[in-house]
């Protein structure tokens, strides 16, 4: 019985023995399938007879003036060509509005409708809470009364049925009933 164990122990050192010779074996065999890592920004390297030009900088051109950057009256936001200033006339005209005075975009009778939905309301009595949830198709919104929506809309009011939303722009505003879906 104690020869057998012996055979066993005999056995098993010779099958790891046998697992890591193969295992060196295979290791050193293999050709890394990458260059080794180049500390030199990973430039390819340069045959002898290639000569490498360098890049045509021209410094005179640097120190030329550039032009300046148009009005300040530039809007990202809106398309189009931009209409030119009215010519000045021997007209008197009053002064531009004062900058307190709300500047709309758009005549609230043209304003299109809000394109979001008004799916349904979260409300938390014991903490007056009270979030409407909204959707466009493309994803889910939420907010309380002042909560800006989107970058674009700001919800006034949430009602049982319907919420109330204005356009930050100031061009109107829109109440949305509750839809469900």
């Amino acid at each position: 019985m104690g020869s057998d164990r012996v055979r066993q122990a005999v056995l098993a050192a010779l099958v790891v023995v046998l697992a890591v010779m193969v295992y060196r074996t295979w290791t050193s065999s293999i050709e890394p399938a990458l260059p080794p890592f180049n500390s030199g920004g990973g430039a390819r390297p340069v045959a002898p007879e290639e000569v490498v030009e360098p890049p045509d900088v021209r410094i005179e051109d640097l120190g030329v003036k550039r032009p300046e950057p148009g009005g300040a009256d530039r809007n990202l936001f809106r398309f189009g060509a931009q209409t030119p200033p009215p010519a000045n006339t021997a007209t008197s005209r009053p002064a531009s509005p004062s900058p307190s005075a709300p500047v709309t975009a758009r005549p609230t009778g043209s304003a299109a409708p809000i394109a979001l939905k008004f799916i349904g309301i979260v409300e938390a009595p014991n903490r007056s809470l009270r979030l409407a949830i909204l959707s466009d198709g493309r994803g889910i919104y939420h907010g309380r009364e002042g909560d800006i929506i989107e970058g674009r809309y700001r919800i006034v009011t949430i009602g049982i049925e319907s919420i109330e939303m204005s356009r930050l722009d100031g061009s109107g505003s829109q109440t949305i009933r509750l839809s469900g879906s």
